[in-house]
């Protein structure tokens, strides 16, 4: 019956493992997602999206808002239905069943787990341009250390310390809008106003789109808001609206950073084109021609110390899912235990932290590490994105488990959002589908194993004995 998930659940978090404290506030959840989203993100793949959208960037990041939206709305009706750590996992698991649950926590897992790696790289590497006598391998495993005893300390000194850093961040934000926006004044812009909504030549609508397809992976960690959903002091709808402004925040710094660097830049979107080496660091080239040196250094060591909280967020929604899921024994239970001191899944987080330091360490001693993690996350996370959204309507619309079920917010608006998740993940890499789809195998045999041992234990306890 539906009620028994729940029930279970909570019996679980009441039990042996212990439960998890209501400590964090809107403002906590909030730093959170934006912590893992990065408030400048679209600073790495500026030049990449400038080219593929032909100059209408600001047009692609409205509309990756708009298209997330779907998402996030998603989450905010399933978080009232599973107010609990794991997430889509625990969505799918009422929505759909059982096996659907599983599946959406171990995809999600993946991307978990392979973010933070990322973040963390991007950390070490930055560090090493600024300290280059350091290799870039060791900065990337301080920043993991760092990060690890920040949440094995507790969730709300964590977010204490993230508030700090995205204030930070923000700042630096701050100054970059100010000082663009004096350039403008004192020197006009390189291109029409209209330009970055509209594009160069003209506006085309397959450009705009197929950039969307790669800016939507910029949201990426709004989502982590939800697993906090059993320390949220305010309950469900206290997480479901923090889901939904870090979206709207998120995609109005977004939209203004590009809007100002579109007009600042020195190449034009025909340019970066013809010169794919020189897209990665457009965004840079643009602040150093526009403002100056002083700021393009003020951005990197902003963007070095916001990746690591970057992944301090990501390690710790990773830990939420990785408790939620051994709590339902999906996974050992040893990583259900919460510490009594500072009453967070400790076990699980040191489990995630030990599998990102070693991902993300083997990355920094390589050459192309960072184009190979990079290439493979993201669809664990798409995959559970359409697997929430099946929720939805598994929920509300077949299980019927509200007393009018809405057309609009329960059919349409979730397969609207499972159209852009499917669109997103066709045109993801090669690598990523490949190594998806081998993970999502091997979940696949996991779960057929669980099934396998319950039905042999099963059958040796029969009703009648």
């Amino acid at each position: 019956m539906p009620g028994t998930d729940g029930a279970t659940a909570g019996e679980g978090a009441r039990g042996g493992t212990g439960a998890l404290r209501r400590t964090l506030s809107f403002r906590d959840l909030v730093v959170y997602g934006l912590l893992f989203i990065a408030p400048m993100a679209p600073v790495g793949i500026f030049g990449t999206l400038q080219a593929a959208s032909h100059g209408a960037i600001t047009a692609v990041y409205l509309v990756a808002t708009v298209a997330m939206a779907f998402t996030a709305y998603s989450y905010a009706q399933m978080v009232r239905v599973a107010p609990r750590a794991g997430s889509v996992y625990a969505y799918a698991r009422v929505g759909l069943g059982e096996g659907a649950g599983f599946v959406a926590g171990w995809m999600a897992m993946l991307d978990y787990l392979l973010i933070p790696a990322v973040a963390y790289l991007f950390s070490g590497i930055a560090l090493h341009a600024l300290v280059p006598q350091v290799h870039q391998w060791v900065w990337t495993a301080v920043a993991v250390v760092v990060t690890t005893l920040l949440n094995l300390w507790g969730v709300r000194t964590a977010a204490v310390v993230g508030f700090a850093v995205l204030a930070l961040e923000i700042a630096v934000l701050v100054v970059f809008v100010v000082a663009a926006v004096w350039a403008l004044a004192a020197h006009g812009a390189q291109r029409g106003w209209a330009v970055p909504l509209t594009g160069e030549g003209g506006f085309s609508l397959d450009a705009v789109l197929a950039a969307v397809s790669v800016a939507v992976l910029s949201y990426l960690g709004f989502d982590a808001i939800a697993s906090f959903a059993e320390e949220a002091s305010g309950g469900s709808r206290l997480v479901a609206r923090a889901v939904v402004t870090c979206l709207v925040v998120a995609g109005v710094l977004f939209a203004a950073q590009t809007y100002l660097a579109a007009l600042l830049a020195p190449m034009s979107a025909a340019e970066l084109a013809a010169k794919p080496g020189e897209q990665g660091a457009a965004f840079y080239v643009t602040v150093d021609f526009a403002v100056g040196g002083w700021l393009h250094d003020l951005v990197a060591v902003s963007k070095a110390i916001g990746a690591a909280f970057a992944a301090l967020a990501g390690q710790a929604a990773a830990g939420r899912l990785l408790f939620a899921m051994a709590r339902d024994r999906r996974l050992p239970g040893a990583m259900a235990k919460v510490d009594a001191g500072s009453g967070v899944p400790r076990r699980a987080l040191l489990g995630a932290a030990l599998v990102t330091l070693v991902a993300a360490v083997w990355a920094a001693t390589r050459d192309d590490g960072l184009d190979r993690l990079s290439s493979i996350v993201n669809v664990g996370a798409l995959t559970a994105f359409a697997l929430l959204h099946a929720s939805v309507i598994g929920w509300f619309r077949i299980r019927r488990q509200a007393a009018v079920p809405s057309v609009l917010r329960h059919v349409v608006v979730p397969l609207a959002g499972l159209a852009v998740v499917v669109a997103v993940v066709v045109e993801a890499s090669p690598t990523a589908q490949v190594v998806g789809g081998v993970w999502l195998v091997v979940g696949l045999v996991v779960l057929a194993v669980q099934y396998a041992k319950a039905g042999s234990r099963a059958g040796s306890h029969p009703s009648g004995d």
